[in-house]
């Protein structure tokens, strides 16, 4: 049972996942460290058990529908726009042409959003559609949104947790600060449909994050290392996630994050996106596209850059 149906464009179909009861646990298929090969063998038996899941939820209104390939491009200029990838999205250019519930709406209104930003113009469409994405663009230009709203229509589609599921959306992230900053707008998004988040991040005292993990959760924001920790006591697992963030995905890179990043991935199959503020592109696909087994392409959305490539 999940709580909206993405093709039905109703909004007011959301439902409250705490009503129904969540659960969070651990699993065994998360080897200890050592043996990631492994891991990855018993992930993917488990895996192979899972129900198969909708992930596109978008529905092209028709005012986006009637741009001309002249006015998207022109669009797309203005707004310093470049894509690479097949069949992408036209963009949106107003908030209410992506089909968001009113309740997010009001909170784009509160935030003193009048347009949206170019990552967002043309990243809702692709996240919404369930596209595999790669963003770049400036810091401050709403990257955060740009994924955690569809995120949160992807929680809203997905079954309610039972026991012993871990969470349906991850996001990585490289310091505590940024992961604290991620979970506070997912905080004021997700509130109103009930959406529960935790932070997990090192050089706190482990309780807390633990007792989160066991209430359990939808969305986990995490750094590398303490989710690892978590994964290898048993405190959750990444069996139902369904969605992947890699927020400055480069700057973990550059930090040396690379093999928990890798051990990661592993355990996560099906949608992904990545998002990071330079042009490290060569080992980031490295890392994901010899994990992520069954992705069949990647998106990618270059925003403000001039590198551009193609798979």
């Amino acid at each position: 049972m999940s709580r909206f149906d993405g093709r039905a464009a109703d909004p007011s179909s959301y439902r409250d996942r705490r009503s129904e009861g969540a659960f969070g646990g651990g699993t065994r298929a998360f080897a200890p460290s050592g043996k990631p090969d492994a891991a990855a063998a018993a992930a993917a038996a488990e895996l192979d058990g899972l129900p198969r899941f909708e992930k596109n939820f978008y529905v092209e209104v028709p005012a986006v529908a009637g741009m001309t390939a002249e006015e998207v491009e022109a669009y797309r200029r203005r707004r310093e726009i470049t894509v690479e990838g097949n069949d992408v999205p036209k963009p949106v250019r107003d908030f209410r042409d992506v089909g968001f519930p009113e309740y997010v709406l009001q909170e784009i209104t509160k935030a003193g959003f009048t347009e949206p930003t170019p990552i967002q113009s043309q990243g809702w469409p692709m996240a919404l559609k369930g596209r595999d994405l790669i963003g770049i663009a400036e810091t401050g230009s709403g990257k955060t949104l740009a994924y955690l709203l569809p995120a949160i229509v992807h929680v809203n589609a997905q079954p309610i947790l039972a026991p012993g599921d871990g969470p349906i959306v991850l996001v990585l992230a490289p310091t505590r600060e940024l992961a604290v900053q991620i979970q506070q707008e997912t905080t004021k998004f997700g509130a109103s449909s009930k959406i529960k988040s935790t932070c997990i991040y090192g050089g706190v005292p482990k309780g807390p994050q633990v007792r989160d993990l066991q209430k359990g959760v939808e969305i986990i924001i995490a750094t590398p290392g303490r989710l690892i920790d978590m994964m290898e006591s048993h405190h959750t697992n990444l069996r139902r996630v369904t969605y992947l963030v890699l927020d400055e995905a480069d700057r973990m890179l550059d930090m040396g994050f690379e093999p928990q990043i890798k051990k990661i991935v592993s355990q996560v199959h099906l949608f992904l996106f990545l998002q990071h503020d330079y042009c490290i592109i060569g080992q980031i696909l490295n890392v994901c596209t010899n994990q992520c087994s069954d992705l069949l392409h990647l998106m990618c959305a270059f925003l403000t850059c001039t590198l551009s490539f193609s798979l």
